[in-house]
């Protein structure tokens, strides 16, 4: 709420404040509405990063699962995108490393361009 709160004086208000976030009630009443948020990130994070390698082949991939529909269970979905259906560190610690390598290059990229390099 600090970073979106917008100029609202919170003096005295604080613990309201602080239970703001029981107003999202799909919290409550779809509770993995945001799980379902991070599978589909997960998936295409590494459709992004086979892209990185071979934009081709990840597209193909990603028409073959695409043209499967809902007709397969989701981890066959993925593996048919050319991504693993998979939470582990081993899965997720390459794309974290790789999202930190764009975000470095964009920084630096915008860091050139605000001083004319």
């Amino acid at each position: 709420m600090k970073r979106f709160g917008g100029d609202v004086d919170w003096s005295g208000l604080e613990e309201a404040r602080a239970n703001l976030w029981h107003r999202q009630l799909h919290i409550f009443l779809h509770p993995f509405y945001y799980i379902e948020y991070g599978i589909a990130q997960l998936g295409a994070l590494q459709v992004w990063a086979n892209s990185k390698e071979d934009k081709s082949r990840a597209l193909s991939d990603y028409q073959k699962a695409l043209a499967l529909g809902g007709s397969r269970p989701l981890p066959e979905l993925f593996q048919a995108a050319g991504a693993r259906f998979d939470f582990s560190a081993e899965t997720v610690k390459p794309l974290v490393q790789l999202i930190r390598k764009e975000l470095d290059a964009l920084k630096a990229s915008s860091e050139s361009a605000g001083t004319g390099k």
